[in-house]
């Protein structure tokens, strides 16, 4: 058996650029996805606070260092410039790995910029 749990997530970035005449999915700066541990087409799901809406897209590489967070079509119109939004990506572990599993969460700064301390 296998059970579903949080592989990491990407707390609170603010929504940079929403493109609705896109084929879709969700852009995130590179050095976010790599402190998340998040892959180029990974499956994620998008929790937006600002309203509530929950999607689920898959990741498209950004551009390093820009904070970029861009929801691309239909997911475009879940949120708007601005939004605070949670990126949780998901894995799958066996009972004994999941027994002593802890995700990663990364807490970017305002601007969807890596805190270093």
């Amino acid at each position: 058996m296998w059970i579903q749990m949080v592989k990491s997530k990407l707390h609170r970035v603010k929504v940079t650029q929403a493109e609705l005449h896109y084929i879709g999915s969700i852009t995130i700066d590179k050095r976010l996805m790599e402190a998340a541990g998040l892959m180029a087409y990974e499956r994620v799901q998008v929790v937006n606070i600002n309203n509530g809406e929950r999607l689920e897209t898959y990741v498209i590489e950004g551009e390093a260092d820009t904070g970029i967070i861009c929801l691309n079509g239909p997911a475009a119109r879940k949120a708007q410039v601005g939004d605070l939004v949670i990126v949780i990506g998901y894995g799958f572990y066996t009972p004994e790995e999941a027994a002593h599993h802890h995700p990663l969460t990364v807490f970017p700064d305002d601007n969807n910029r890596l805190i270093v301390g």
